[in-house]
């Protein structure tokens, strides 16, 4: 764990809130290089998936030319959301070093906990429902992908 990191992570959220954006941010490092940092771009992009760890983790995979952080390090300002934390599960970076808790964001007026507790709910129960519409073909895409002797396991 380099501190030099994540101060630099947090120095960038800082200076992402002074430009009209999220207060997050995040770093990928491999080998003790920054290979990408990303910043949360939600509003200024108009898209609600643009968080730090997210953006980070998009233009880290094109820099190094993989679409998994493997031997990477990811220094974020903050505890990553469920989504973030999804995408760096998919990801597999080495670890992940945060500063700032899930508890701080809350406080901040950014509070996830209500999707944890949607995560626990049946998906027809959730605030937004998930409906299952049945259909023949519905596993044919997994039949296909199983088929493939060329695929690019992930």
């Amino acid at each position: 764990m380099n501190p030099a990191f994540l101060k630099q992570a947090i120095e960038l959220a800082v200076e992402n809130v002074r430009c009209d954006g999220g207060p997050f941010a995040a770093l990928i490092v491999k080998n003790g290089v920054v290979v990408a940092t990303g910043a949360n771009r939600v509003t200024r992009d108009t898209d609600p998936t643009a968080h730090a760890e997210v953006v980070a983790i998009r233009e880290a995979c094109r820099a190094l030319g993989d679409f998994q952080l493997e031997d990477c390090d990811v220094y974020s300002s903050c505890e990553p959301c469920p989504m973030c934390l999804g995408a760096l599960y998919w990801a597999r970076p080495a670890r992940v070093y945060f500063a700032a808790t899930q508890a701080d964001a809350a406080a901040a007026g950014f509070d996830d906990s209500f999707i944890y507790t949607q995560i626990g709910i049946a998906p027809s129960e959730r605030d937004i429902p998930m409906i299952r519409v049945a259909d023949q073909a519905a596993t044919r895409p997994f039949e296909e992908w199983i088929g493939r002797n060329d695929k690019t396991e992930y």
